[in-house]
């Protein structure tokens, strides 16, 4: 199958990479020339702009997107809408907001287009072990491009699926990514706590790696955690600033939208707002209270 991957960032071109090592045909399209040269060397085809991409594909075209979840996919996505055919179809496999895709797709039936929405996991490792790709849409337009989805995923049986109708993929990575926001917060606090106990002098990348074999938390995460306190176990030079890309938000909102209590997902979003406050207002409030109520001692700087 020959398809237009536009955004050929890292994500996006690793996942080219994975559907060239199957066998499909990749055109890639990015803003930068830098992408371009890069995907060219690994065997890959580029070009500069969006109609000399649709040139490239056979009817009907497979265009998957990569970029940016706001205003720079809603951008890509108004423009490519005049330029399609019926019966072609556009993946949105970035981080988009469910209902935005629900819209998007609605608008794309209005013209015989077909959208669906992949959520996309798997990272930076996605090149090696696969992707796991959580697809929304019309269920034709998602049998049509099961070959991609084989070759995407860690196997042709495992590690996709059809979810559910259009927004249901980016809801369902939105969910994904919320719970991973919890887990992430749950290994930070214990570790910290290993290493506060002090007098046991305890080795944090022993314990990591035991955790790892039979144990009831072992996870890929705990993978990670074991690899990088094997090579910085004091964590130098690694600044308390977590980012994050939007997805636990929407979660945390859309749990108070459904009445469902979801507290380790929405104090792990805080906990990451809060990681970024160098110079923390509310900490020195609480100070200054424990200091009038009970004459507790204030640090200065």
């Amino acid at each position: 199958m020959k398809l237009g991957m536009i955004g050929l960032g890292r994500m996006g071109a690793n996942m080219a990479q994975r559907l060239l090592a199957d066998g499909h045909e990749v055109v890639g399209l990015d803003a930068q020339l830098m992408p371009r040269q890069a995907f060219e060397q690994q065997g890959g085809q580029s070009v500069e702009s969006l109609r000399a991409l649709l040139q490239q594909l056979p009817a009907p075209r497979v265009l998957w997107l990569m970029l940016p979840a706001g205003a720079i996919t809603q951008a890509m996505i108004d423009e490519l809408l005049p330029l399609l055919a019926p019966g072609d179809t556009l993946v949105d496999g970035g981080n988009s907001f469910y209902q935005d895709s629900v819209r998007r797709a609605r608008e794309y039936a209005q013209h015989q287009l077909n959208y669906l929405d992949c959520g996309t996991s798997g990272g930076v490792w996605g090149l090696k072990e696969g992707y796991c790709l959580m697809i929304g849409g019309e269920r034709k337009a998602v049998e049509q491009l099961t070959p991609l989805f084989q070759a995407l995923a860690p196997a042709p049986d495992r590690g996709w699926a059809h979810v559910g109708p259009p927004g249901a993929g980016h809801f369902t990575k939105m969910i994904h990514n919320g719970i991973e926001y919890g887990m992430m917060q749950a290994y930070a606090e214990g570790f910290a706590m290993l290493n506060k106990k002090t007098e046991f002098e305890l080795d944090l990348h022993q314990i990591a790696d035991l955790w790892r074999e039979g144990s009831v938390v072992r996870s890929w995460l705990l993978d990670l955690t074991t690899s990088a306190l094997e090579t910085n176990p004091t964590l130098a030079g690694i600044a308390p600033h977590v980012s994050d890309s939007g997805e636990g938000r929407w979660a945390a909102a859309e749990a108070i939208a459904l009445d469902v209590s979801a507290p380790v997902i929405t104090l792990a979003l805080l906990e990451r707002l809060r990681s970024r406050e160098t110079d923390s207002y509310s900490d020195k409030l609480l100070a200054a209270m424990r200091k009038g109520f009970g004459g507790h001692d204030i640090t200065h700087k």
